[in-house]
């Protein structure tokens, strides 16, 4: 029996604002007539992040400097084995000229209606965050979670935290958000199902480029614009910021309000999700201030 080609493909996934570059697979490609991201072989000789790199000037027309990893898939078709080396880039409003035709901007929501290729499946589900986060120390409120919701379970950690985790099912781990020093407690099974990782800003900004594992997902907590962009620049690929309005929970903070937020927000072009005073009712607002959904304690 002949062994299959054992192939190594670099592939970027570019943010703007709240958009994904995608592009179309000519129907003579393998996986033709689907939508792609942009990339290519890894030559010999050739570092993954330089072929990202490099498919990136040759395809999209952009050179892009500042690479974070985001996954490594390894998927085998029924004629070839792929192992998909997976970064990600923002890209500036400056650039945007630069990208050549076919390449498009699609919203998050929108990737899971293209047919992209079958090793995509799992880039595209940690593309799409949910427009709301529940902040709450209650685990029993996985239970009752709208499909477009995750929750940040944010408590003490203690022995009976972790395994408080061990009862429930994959599936709800996976609407999970967890503190990266609670998640670092946890068993290597725990670990891997609960993608989501959450970051204080004490804990972002001791954070350099690089230093974030590759296939899991951060949410940083920033409260200024230094932070923000802290948490572009070292690739967490999303943030809450907070106080947007004046919160019970912490009545002696200024809130930053509306139009602070949205100055702050369109400066960086991974998620950032409005907290601090909303209500499940405000969601249609904060996203017309550029945020990319909300979060909350009590009334989300």
């Amino acid at each position: 029996m002949m062994s299959k080609p054992n192939i190594h493909v670099a592939i970027a996934i570019l943010f703007h604002q709240n958009q994904v570059l995608v592009g179309w697979r000519e129907a003579s490609q393998h996986q033709g007539n689907k939508y792609e991201f942009p990339g290519g072989k890894v030559e010999s000789g050739e570092q993954p992040v330089e072929a990202c790199r490099r498919e990136v000037l040759e395809e999209v027309g952009i050179d892009l400097d500042q690479w974070h990893a985001f996954d490594f898939i390894c998927h085998e078709y029924e004629d070839v084995i792929v192992n998909l080396h997976i970064f990600h880039a923002s890209v500036s409003e400056s650039q945007l000229s630069g990208i050549q035709p076919p390449w498009s901007w699609y919203a998050r929501e929108q990737l899971s209606s293209l047919n992209f290729p079958k090793a995509n499946q799992s880039m595209l589900q940690k593309l799409q965050w949910p427009q709301r986060i529940k902040i709450a120390d209650d685990l029993a409120i996985l239970h009752q979670l709208d499909p477009d919701q995750m929750l940040y379970w944010r408590v003490e950690i203690t022995p009976e935290r972790t395994i408080q985790l061990q009862q429930l099912s994959i599936e709800q781990l996976s609407k999970l958000i967890i503190n990266q020093e609670l998640w670092s407690q946890l068993n290597e099974l725990q670990q891997q199902t609960i993608r989501s990782i959450h970051l204080k800003q004490s804990q972002l900004m001791a954070v350099q480029p690089g230093q974030l594992m590759r296939g899991y997902r951060y949410i940083a907590a920033c409260h200024d614009l230094a932070a923000l962009q802290q948490a572009e620049q070292v690739g967490c690929e999303a943030a809450l910021l907070s106080p947007v309005l004046a919160t019970q929970t912490h009545p002696n903070i200024s809130p930053l309000g509306w139009e602070q937020f949205k100055q702050m927000a369109a400066q960086v072009q991974i998620p950032v999700f409005a907290l601090g005073g909303l209500k499940t009712e405000d969601l249609s607002y904060a996203q017309s201030q550029h945020a990319y959904g909300i979060a909350g304690i009590r009334n989300i």
